[in-house]
């Protein structure tokens, strides 16, 4: 945006413990650029995951939620703590630190820290969620974001507390407001042996989100992205 690239919880290996990825790799696209920021929603693994921060090129900020930063300085990278609330920018463009209704603890043993949400602004004005279920808070933001980007599933079969399933999320559309929604958590990691008898577990979920909030949220245009997929946002 404006010239300033930022990174959201980048995972970018083929395995993380049982899981492995279910779409193609995306370690190429940002290895060889120079990234300007990092937003670190949560301290799941799945969501910070420290070989990934390390596979970074250049002398990325990592923007991480209080209570991680030690943990994320053993990268070599330069690491700034932020809570909800908190504003801040990365070249001309403005980030603040927005609450998310989830558990954002490191498991089993490690720092404990709340989860983020972040509101990007510069000439649009992006919603990362992070992780997250629905929230009052949410309603607060309607009017000031362009797109929203809205997690809708997760790696597994089911979700547990703290996500949003593609009901939800559309709901969610319906408090935020936003002009474009793209839905994120979907189709890429899965745990290796289901696939055999579930082969296609995460395809549905985006598309069951863009029929939900065409129904309920009509007036946001929602774009649903293959892995690797790029749109233009505009102005």
């Amino acid at each position: 945006m404006d010239g300033v690239r930022i990174l959201t919880d980048p995972l970018l290996t083929h395995r993380l413990g049982l899981l492995h990825r279910h779409a193609e790799a995306v370690a190429h696209l940002v290895e060889d650029i120079e990234i300007d920021a990092v937003l670190i929603s949560h301290a799941h693994h799945d969501h910070l995951h420290m070989p990934s921060l390390r596979r970074l090129g250049g002398r990325p900020r990592i923007i991480v939620p209080r209570g991680l930063g030690a943990m994320c300085r053993r990268t070599g990278h330069d690491v700034m703590e932020v809570a909800a609330g908190e504003r801040f920018n990365v070249g001309g463009v403005e980030l603040e630190a927005l609450h998310a209704e989830h558990d954002g603890g490191r498991r089993p043993f490690g720092p404990a820290a709340e989860a983020l949400g972040y509101r990007i602004a510069g000439s649009s004005r992006l919603y990362f969620a992070g992780d997250t279920d629905l929230f009052a808070e949410m309603a607060e933001l309607a009017g000031t974001i362009d797109v929203a980007l809205l997690p809708v599933w997760g790696w597994g079969p089911r979700l547990g507390s703290g996500h949003l399933d593609p009901r939800r999320a559309a709901e969610a559309l319906l408090r935020i407001k936003p002009r474009v929604a793209i839905p994120i958590h979907w189709g890429t990691f899965y745990p290796f042996a289901f696939a055999r008898f579930w082969p296609h577990p995460l395809g549905d979920p985006p598309h069951d989100f863009a029929r939900e909030a065409a129904r309920i949220a009509p007036t946001t245009e929602v774009r649903v992205l293959a892995p690797g997929e790029a749109t233009k946002l505009g102005r």
